[in-house]
């Protein structure tokens, strides 16, 4: 029983062939394909209209030379919210529940970021890894601790979007069967938890936009430190 739990997180095979790729492509085939005419119908305006806010709240905190980096931020953040959203969706495979996928879109945009720091404004990245006013003994004791913290920021990124995911999909099956174990014994207690269920998946559906936005917030923030 435990380890049929957490086969939903295994990336599904067909004649040996993994299909996460397949999983990853599917979403671009919700959008439409560009046109002359852009605002064909309704959806595309929802669409056009759910772009345009996402890349404003994403450019809010950057000046103008992280403005750049919009259209990178923004498919990042349509991407991770259409993956997560689609994982809901029963008998699917949600990608990013794998650590290794959130550790490669995570490592190389932190490590863009400090790069592009190093480059453009090396004297004041550096100037990060000491806070102004630290008195003489802690110095080495401060340069080593943010050091760390600096070089722990893309695991942390990749851990949060994995774990809350993880934890989601694995308190959803567990009172989904819950509930159909129950309903022939105890059916007031399955109706209960059925209920249970449903608010349980519309909380899922917030944290999955909500850690999207937060993926890509943070990649904003740690870019607007080194621009």
């Amino acid at each position: 029983m435990n380890l049929s739990f957490f086969d939903q997180f295994s990336s599904p095979h067909l004649l040996s062939i993994p299909l996460i790729l397949l999983s990853l492509l599917f979403p671009a085939l919700l959008f439409p394909s560009p046109s002359n005419r852009w605002v064909n119908n309704r959806l595309s305006t929802i669409q056009l209209w759910l772009l345009h806010l996402i890349t404003k709240q994403l450019m809010i905190p950057l000046n103008k030379n992280g403005h750049k980096w919009a259209l990178m931020l923004t498919s990042l953040m349509i991407m991770l919210l259409t993956i997560n959203l689609l994982g809901l969706l029963p008998y699917t495979f949600t990608p990013t529940t794998q650590l290794s996928m959130n550790m490669a879109l995570a490592f190389p945009l932190w490590l863009a970021t400090l790069l592009t720091g190093l480059r453009n404004k090396p004297s004041a990245s550096l100037a990060h890894l000491l806070p102004e006013g630290t008195p003489t003994p802690l110095i080495p004791a401060l340069i080593l601790i943010e050091t760390t913290s600096l070089l722990i920021r893309p695991l942390a990124l990749g851990v949060r979007l994995t774990a809350n995911l993880t934890a989601g999909h694995l308190l959803i099956q567990l009172i989904s069967t819950a509930s159909i174990a129950l309903a022939p014994i105890l059916p007031t207690v399955s109706i209960l938890t059925m209920i249970i269920l449903l608010l349980l998946t519309i909380l899922e559906v917030a944290v999955a936009m909500i850690q999207a936005y937060v993926f890509v917030l943070l990649l904003s923030l740690y870019l607007q430190e080194n621009i």
